[in-house]
């Protein structure tokens, strides 16, 4: 509320740790319970809503009374005295969302894994056509690769996918010669195609 008061219900109290009805909820005590990163980003949202009234909305961590991070949900409006017209009350919702949060979090690292996992392999797969064709050993081959990387200004990534899209094509049916091979560390932005038997 403007006057730093607040009337929390019960889930509210339990969100931040306490038991309902345990402490008298103030503007200070809860922003006291913010976390420190998000601390001034959720103060500064209360003060325009406080003197604007208009709709609010938030979401940010908290550091509960037994030292654990949640992650909450805010959002609400002012009201205005009818006389005067002036903001009195701050009036909103607080929904935790900190079990979505964490499986969102988890979802997105397991991609990101997964992602770098198939990076890797890419690379894993040039890497080897490059031995096979040069006959050299995969730190060799993989410094092959990086220097055409260099020179080209192409990520070791994106060239190990363009040299593998070279044996993955439609209709191809042998492994590139060692020419079509040298043509594309030499320019991979116009590699001559493997032939084709047939």
């Amino acid at each position: 509320m403007v006057s730093g008061e607040w009337a929390w219900s019960d889930e509210v109290y339990v969100m931040h740790g306490f038991e309902p009805g345990q402490i008298v909820p103030t503007t200070p005590l809860m922003l006291a319970h913010k976390h420190p990163e998000d601390r001034a980003r959720f103060d500064g949202v209360l003060r325009r809503a406080a003197e604007t009234g208009a709709t609010f909305s938030s979401v940010h961590r908290i550091v509960d009374a037994g030292g654990g991070t949640r992650t909450l949900a805010v959002t609400g409006q002012g009201r205005r005295d009818p006389a005067s017209g002036r903001v009195v009350e701050l009036v909103g919702y607080f929904i935790d969302v900190t079990d979505s949060h964490r499986v969102a979090a988890q979802r997105d690292a397991t991609a990101s894994i997964r992602a770098s996992a198939e990076r890797r392999a890419v690379i894993e797969q040039a890497k080897g056509m490059v031995m096979v064709v040069y006959g050299v050993e995969e730190a060799e081959a993989f410094e092959v690769l990086r220097e055409v990387s260099n020179r080209t200004n192409v990520a070791v990534r994106d060239l190990a996918d363009r040299l593998v899209g070279l044996i993955a094509g439609p209709g191809v049916t042998v492994f590139p010669t060692r020419e079509v091979i040298d043509a594309f560390l030499k320019d991979p932005d116009n590699p001559e195609p493997p032939t084709t038997n047939g």
